[in-house]
């Protein structure tokens, strides 16, 4: 299950005395690497106590749509945003109804409504309530708008009655959300990603670098893994631990970067240029540290850095190569004069003056370039925004094949 490394899993519990599973699914989610963030209904707390979850996700359960002390901290649009994927495991009978009919009446429907990630119920009732054909009904509603329905199983229930309506157990619950994490839209392509800044040193305790936290990039590594690929991921220095199911390369300079992107790169099938690298170097690094003088003023000679992006892209052989810009106006200009300066397949733009997006955020918002067209993906967290360029560039890639 190490596709949930790193993901970002609400579990909703609503009603019932499956209830009682979802804190061992909490306890398997974790420890396989997802962040679990619960929401329960009220009619939940009634079946398994908060502070068993709370315990079990190291987070504090969310109850109530209105909690101010919430709302402050990551209220109910926050947390929609934040999730990954939306799993309600039990699913109560009354909750399915209600999802289906698209209300909101308390905070698990409510995030429902305002999120944009994939939901999974997974069903657990009595077997006649699940055979009611209003159920059924619903099911259909939920299945045909798109939501995954985990389940359920059939056997002997919490009342003595036997039939279909069991929860499944938490392991298979487990595997099945990690399943939804691989589209196989990539799958056996080798795919190099370059991210984060680049550092040229002055000496030994200075250097040049710019604000990128490499966070778009290494979003993008996990989510070609996701989609099947083999990842070789070039990383400047971040503050970011190592993704699982890649190979990560350290670097520090632009020169340092080129190198590792050259390596090996007569198989590589697509090259994804995130990196925001250093366009200039000094001309010479000091030996020691530069000491203050009298001067007012000190001058800095710089070179040219190597263009990375240009130089994959120059190859007579070269693989699929999508670039980056990041601009602070005239954003489609810029992006498709970089793009055909230097031989790119496509081109990545954001705005980086705009408030909460770009370096350092944990959400973004890009205009994607190509030679016949232009296409708008609106902000939403870097970790979603992440598999939506993986699926575009995997079709793009898949037309000039």
């Amino acid at each position: 299950m190490q596709r949930l490394t790193n993901r970002q899993i609400i579990l909703g519990i609503t009603g019932g005395i499956a209830a009682y599973k979802s804190a061992e699914l909490t306890r398997l989610l974790k420890g396989a690497g997802a962040d679990v963030r619960v929401v329960m209904t009220p009619a939940a707390t009634e079946f398994i106590t908060p502070l068993t979850l709370q315990a079990l996700s190291g987070h504090p359960v969310h109850l109530h749509l209105l909690d101010p002390e919430a709302e402050a901290g990551m209220g109910h649009i926050e947390l929609a945003k934040w999730a990954d994927l939306v799993l309600i495991a039990p699913a109560s009978a009354d909750f399915i109804a209600r999802l289906a009919d698209g209300q909101g009446n308390d905070l698990l429907s409510t995030l429902c409504l305002a999120t944009e990630a994939p939901i999974c119920v997974a069903p657990a009732m009595n077997q006649a309530m699940w055979r009611n054909r209003q159920t059924q009904d619903n099911m259909a509603k939920l299945t045909d708008g798109g939501v995954s329905v985990f389940g359920p199983g059939s056997g002997e229930q919490a009342c003595g009655d036997t039939g279909p309506g069991r929860m499944l157990e938490p392991v298979q619950l487990a595997q099945m959300t990690a399943e939804q994490f691989d589209t196989g839209v990539l799958a056996g392509k080798t795919v190099y990603i370059t991210a984060g800044p680049t550092r040229e040193p002055l000496d030994p305790v200075r250097y040049i670098s710019n604000h990128s936290s490499g966070k778009m990039g290494y979003a993008l590594a996990e989510a070609a893994v996701d989609a099947g690929a083999r990842v070789r991921l070039i990383s400047g220095p971040v503050n970011l631990p190592a993704p699982a199911r890649m190979e990560r390369v350290l670097v520090e300079t632009a020169e340092d970067m080129l190198e590792a992107s050259l390596e090996g790169i007569d198989g590589c099938d697509i090259f994804i240029a995130a990196a925001a690298v250093a366009d200039y170097r000094p001309t010479a690094v000091a030996e020691h540290k530069i000491k203050k003088g009298a001067e007012e003023i000190m001058e800095l000679h710089l070179v040219k850095n190597p263009d990375i992006v240009a130089t994959v892209a120059g190859r007579p052989d070269k693989p699929f190569t999508v670039g980056f810009a990041a601009e602070t106006r005239d954003l489609v200009d810029y992006a498709r004069g970089k793009l055909e300066r230097k031989n790119l397949d496509l081109v990545v733009a954001n705005d980086v003056s705009a408030p909460g997006i770009g370096f350092n955020s944990n959400e973004n918002a890009v205009t994607l370039v190509s030679r016949d067209s232009e296409l708008s993906l609106p902000q939403t967290s870097k970790r979603q925004l992440a598999s939506q360029l993986i699926r575009h560039i995997a079709e793009r890639y898949t037309q000039t094949r």
